[in-house]
């Protein structure tokens, strides 16, 4: 199991509230069997529609692994895609003003934190990435606080995700296969799997 209890890296500020599902992987994307290739696709309609100066474009942000949003990110249709699409990017955390709940969901399923700060916390970490798109930002759990350089900021995730996060639980799989030898003695108890036609 993989703890998270802090990220740190580069950071892409992607301005705008209300950015739904949609427009973070568009539905053509959707029959996939695998979620291998579609960092490539993330926000695919609104990079082209921004010829090259889309945030996902833009040469100063590749290889960013914070993503820094506004309000109600996440929001529209239930997909898991959409987080999935961000992580296969390289975004490893969200730092937002607020998230949809299924959207949330998805990223603590799959290891991203997404925590929330006030909209000035957020507005002037944007503002601070434009102008200053290398510097380090550190996003951590533990204290709750989000750095970069001199600048700093509370941050909140929920008590639940916060700790799924920092003790690695949120990795069912990983519960899974660390557990496997009480899986085995408990698949052995079962009586239905030694059924026969």
């Amino acid at each position: 199991m993989r703890q998270v209890q802090a990220v740190m890296g580069r950071a892409l500020p992607l301005l705008g509230n209300d950015i739904d599902t949609d427009r973070i992987i568009p539905a053509r994307f959707l029959k996939c069997v695998t979620f291998d290739g579609l960092g490539e696709q993330v926000f695919a309609d609104d990079r082209q529609q921004a010829n090259g100066q889309h945030p996902f474009d833009l040469p100063q942000y590749q290889g960013a692994q914070i993503l820094v949003v506004n309000g109600n990110f996440g929001c529209g249709s239930s997909r898991e895609h959409a987080p999935q699409s961000i992580a296969r990017w390289g975004i490893k955390a969200i730092v937002g003003e607020s998230f949809a709940e299924i959207f949330f969901g998805n990223c603590v399923a799959i290891g991203i934190p997404c925590v929330t700060a006030g909209s000035e916390a957020v507005a002037a970490l944007q503002a601070l990435i434009q102008t200053q798109p290398q510097t380090e930002v550190i996003l951590d759990l533990i204290t709750l606080q989000v750095q970069a350089g001199n600048w700093c900021a509370p941050i909140y995730m929920g008590d639940g995700s916060r700790q799924m996060m920092l003790s690695g639980s949120w990795d069912g799989t990983g519960q899974l296969l660390s557990q496997v030898e009480q899986v085995k003695a408990t698949v052995a108890k079962l009586p239905y799997l030694a059924w026969s036609c």
